[in-house]
């Protein structure tokens, strides 16, 4: 499988750890979007697209965002000894997001994450330079 086109769209605060997102085509026919380029501690990284994890209220069945204290359809209390899985996720041994899209093998994501940022260090330079211009 081969990236065809990668689109990187800045993101113009400094300050922030979120640099840019990334759009991804594989070969031409699939696309992948909203994948984020993070400065973390040791450098750049990719986080791909991500959903919330939600659990459903034991009265009404709406679904919940993962750490809600009340129902957001009938206002119920939701209890975190009620649902085990939901108290071991809220303790923090899984994740409140869920990615939507990954890569399956560490060969694959070095792969992916190089493509990424070498067009970002692309985008990041060429817009340095035409407002340099100005």
């Amino acid at each position: 499988m081969e990236i065809t086109e990668v689109r990187i769209i800045l993101k113009d605060s400094q300050d922030k750890k979120l640099k840019a997102y990334a759009t991804v085509t594989f070969d031409n026919v699939f696309v992948v979007r909203d994948i984020k380029v993070i400065e973390g501690g040791t450098g750049l990284f990719i986080a791909m697209p991500s959903r919330k994890v939600k659990h459903a209220c034991p009265k009404c069945a709406f679904k919940n965002e993962l750490r809600s204290k009340y129902c957001n359809q009938c206002a119920g209390l939701l209890s975190v000894e009620a649902n085990p899985q939901r108290a071991e996720e809220i303790s923090g041994s899984q994740a409140e997001h869920r990615d939507i899209a990954h890569p399956i093998t560490q060969s694959f994501r070095e792969y992916l994450q190089k493509k990424v940022l070498e067009v970002y260090a692309q985008e990041k330079a060429r817009v340095q330079t035409g407002s340099a211009a100005e």
